[in-house]
């Protein structure tokens, strides 16, 4: 009965997620964009697939991937001891990334670097800087300077890396933070931030995903160093075309078994590492173990279903909506078009919703989950229009990049210390599957009819997404720092005039 509710639960959130992206995509392929029955029912079956895929992951997010890194957390810092932790941590970061399933459709897209290659460097930038991370936590260093630091050492790299490798390094940094990473390194800072008895220890817990999306950017550049990548030829995604619903239903069932295999063996270094830290350290009751099991089938039903979904169905979509789109007597309608794309298709990247029940959890509601929601999607909506104002007019990523990141962290030294941690996890978070599965086709699909360079124009959707929200976030905490002086002087100033007051009118108040 209890599972029975939560499903229910989950599959609400899951309906008020996708709702809104159903409803743009059918008023535009009715409206004034229109595309093949084919592609329309593949969208169509692809939504169902989509939402039953979310509503499964949240449940498994909640019953096992959390209390795993919470639990390997806490087991973590009752050693006290650092080399342990750090070894640990490594370890963690290399084989969570590793299990990342967006980093696989990353490492196709780059030229000229062997997948295996690309896949074992990115999981060597997150390891390290996932240590980096919780080293921060323990020696309480401020996380502004540190990305200062981290970010300052992105962009002189930059000035060396090859043009049409540059979007795809960014990009990077963006899908390794995604559905399988981002509940267990959450996680993970809550039980670390145990070791710590002071006030600011649960603020700390906030800013790994930050700093684990600054590790692959650095590693993905220096390979960009080393193999020097050309140009490569794009594949676009095959356009279906189906006769009959038997047909349509095939399409699907062809391909999941590919994403069965690939989420199996994205949670079976995760699965593997979590056995031999129970039978050696934590030593869970047999009732918790058999929970985070359950949870672990969840987890991996749902992105089975959340992938084949998103890839069959939107992916396809998305390419031929930005085509049509492009191919009109005014291209410039793809900014506004994307900004409400964007505002909306957030809502449905299944690690918003684990990061945005985090923070309401561990700042006791005074972050609510649906304020961190409506400041990711007004982010996500900007980054949107950026990103095809990019595609219309070809201008280098830098040019947003650059300032954008500068505001961002100029900011950070002005808010208070929790909403810059979670600015930066949340950019990180943002960018997921969903992203990568419409988001960046559609983007591709605009560029391919305009006649635009697919790598240096179309690619650095998913760092677009990334940003903004580092500056939207911290705007809120900025606006709420402002009306917190604001309500203190004006309770300063009642008191001192109460206290100018004689005895009669204090009497007669």
């Amino acid at each position: 009965m209890r599972i029975r509710k939560k499903l229910l639960e989950k599959w609400y959130e899951a309906l008020q997620a996708v709702l809104p992206i159903l409803a743009i995509v059918l008023i535009l392929c009715f409206g004034f964009a229109p595309v093949s029955p084919s592609i329309l029912l593949c969208f169509l079956l692809g939504t169902v697939l989509v939402m039953a895929g979310m509503m499964l992951f949240t449940l498994g997010a909640e019953t096992a991937m959390t209390p795993m890194g919470q639990s390997v957390g806490s087991s973590m810092s009752k050693s006290r001891n650092l080399f342990v932790i750090a070894g640990i941590a490594f370890l963690i970061g290399f084989i969570v990334t590793i299990s990342e399933p967006d980093l696989q459709v990353l490492a196709g897209q780059v030229p000229s670097v062997p997948n295996r290659v690309i896949i074992l460097s990115v999981a060597l930038g997150v390891g390290l800087f996932l240590v980096v991370a919780l080293l921060r936590m323990l020696f309480r260093v401020p996380l502004p300077h540190l990305l200062l630091v981290s970010y300052g050492a992105v962009f002189i790299l930059a000035a060396f890396v090859p043009r049409d490798f540059l979007a795809v390094a960014f990009d990077s940094g963006g899908v390794t933070t995604g559905p399988m990473t981002v509940p267990f390194i959450m996680a993970l800072g809550v039980g670390i931030s145990a070791i710590r008895s002071d006030r600011h220890a649960a603020d700390d817990s906030f800013g790994l995903v930050a700093l684990c999306s600054v590790g692959p950017i650095l590693a993905v550049m220096a390979l960009g160093l080393i193999y020097h990548p050309g140009s490569s030829a794009y594949v676009a995604p095959s356009i279906p075309v189906v006769e009959d619903s038997m047909q349509l239903w095939r399409l699907f069932v062809i391909e999941l078994p590919t994403y069965m295999r690939e989420i199996a063996v994205s949670l079976l270094p995760i699965f593997l590492f979590f056995l031999l830290f129970q039978f050696l350290v934590l030593k869970l009751s047999r009732r918790k173990l058999t929970r985070i099991l359950i949870g672990l089938v969840y987890t991996y039903a749902g992105l089975v279903l959340f992938l084949t979904g998103a890839n069959v169905g939107f992916m396809p979509a998305g390419n031929y909506l930005g085509q049509v789109l492009a191919g009109l007597r005014h291209p410039q309608i793809l900014i506004p078009i994307a900004m409400v794309m964007g505002f909306f298709i957030v809502k449905a990247e299944p690690a918003v919703y684990v990061l945005n029940k985090q923070v309401e959890e561990i700042t006791d509601g005074a972050i609510s989950a649906r304020a961190m929601g409506t400041g990711l999607s007004i982010g996500v909506s900007v980054s949107l229009g950026l990103a095809m104002v990019r595609v219309l007019t070809g201008i280098s990523i830098l040019w947003f990049l650059l300032p954008g990141y500068a505001v961002a962290l100029g900011i950070s030294f002005f808010v208070p210390k929790i909403y810059t941690a979670i600015a930066f996890d949340s950019g990180g978070v943002a960018s997921g599957p969903m992203t990568a599965a419409f988001l960046l086709p559609l983007a591709q699909g605009a560029c391919i009819a305009l006649g635009g360079d697919i790598v240096t124009d179309a690619f650095g959707v998913v760092a677009m997404v990334a940003m903004t929200p580092l500056i939207t976030i911290q705007a809120m905490g900025l606006a709420s720092r402002i009306l917190m002086s604001l309500r203190r002087k004006s309770i300063q100033e009642s008191a001192q005039a109460f206290d100018m007051l004689d005895d009669n009118a204090i009497i007669e108040l």
